[in-house]
């Protein structure tokens, strides 16, 4: 599995490059302002535009940067100007397009024809804010390069339907809750007729159109793409926690882009510092003068 980072902070990318873990970085307008932002409060000038290039210089592999129009005109243009201005610095940028970009109302398929447009001239997508398997099969139809379902916001999703409370980086035991759903069922079994069951449970489903969990939604586009050879590379996007990783990596999906602060949790765990300690407690001075 490919690691990118989900960040604009060139501190970051560049640890993260440093570690020897990254394969590329996925980035946003509110990353890139935050970024951005960020040195500005420090005293230090830099234009956006500047600041752009130095992330694709930072990494050998590809750099996701977004489009911000609604129309396949307007997310056209808007991408062929993002590819000709900041492609040339490392030819590695990808533009990432919304999905479905209507907000309200208006017509569903316009980031899917300006992807079609982009893929048939060179220029490789990443079609971001994928919820759904069906939207993740129409990605990879249209041809695009990358697909990017949002594992975070779908278990925020499904956790605000059914009133849990829960922090940002919190992991969602999607396992524990099928559980408990088959409990309610068979409780119910108990005194309701097949169809009175059916009505009341399919009112109080504990998932998205069958989805349990953003992990769930990956798997799914996964044996989707499989069954049908298609070429586009998924990447598991809002992560929230390490867990989370773990999860699509044993699924085996081409790539997670992960944050800087998910990315450090990995590493952690209470028993290997504690090792370390007792490692470092048992050194005695004879081997320490092996290295003297």
């Amino acid at each position: 599995m490919k690691i990118f980072i989900d960040t604009a902070d060139l501190d970051e990318i560049e640890k993260a490059y440093s570690w020897g873990i990254l394969d590329g970085v996925t980035t946003n307008p509110s990353l890139i302002k935050k970024a951005v932002d960020k040195l500005k409060k420090e005293g230090k000038e830099v234009s956006m535009e500047d600041y752009i290039k130095r992330i694709c210089l930072a990494v050998d592999g590809p750099v996701s940067l977004e489009v911000k129009g609604a129309k396949s005109e307007e997310i056209i243009k808007e991408a062929e100007l993002l590819y000709e201005k900041f492609n040339p610095a490392n030819n590695n940028v990808v533009i990432k397009v919304p999905i479905n970009t209507v907000m309200e109302e208006g017509e569903d398929f316009e980031g899917i024809k300006a992807i079609k447009y982009l893929e048939s001239k060179g220029i490789p997508t990443n079609a971001t804010l994928v919820m759904t398997p069906e939207q993740a099969l129409m990605a990879a139809k249209a041809g695009a390069s990358y697909v990017s379902p949002f594992l975070g916001r779908i278990d925020d999703y499904i956790r605000k339907n059914l009133g849990i409370e829960f922090g940002k980086g919190d992991y969602y035991n999607f396992a524990l809750m099928k559980k408990i759903e088959g409990i309610k069922i068979m409780e119910k079994a108990k005194m309701e007729s097949p169809a009175e069951l059916y009505n009341e449970l399919k009112e109080i489903e504990l998932n998205d159109n069958g989805i349990y969990s953003g992990v769930e939604l990956t798997e799914s586009i996964i044996k989707i793409y499989r069954a049908y050879n298609f070429k586009t590379k998924i990447i598991a996007a809002s992560i929230r926690n390490a867990r989370q990783v773990r999860e699509v990596a044993e699924l085996g999906v081409d790539i997670a882009t992960i944050p800087f602060a998910v990315i450090k949790e990995m590493m952690r765990h209470y028993k290997t510092m504690e090792g370390m300690k007792k490692f470092m407690q048992d050194v005695v001075p004879e081997y320490r003068a092996l290295f003297e």
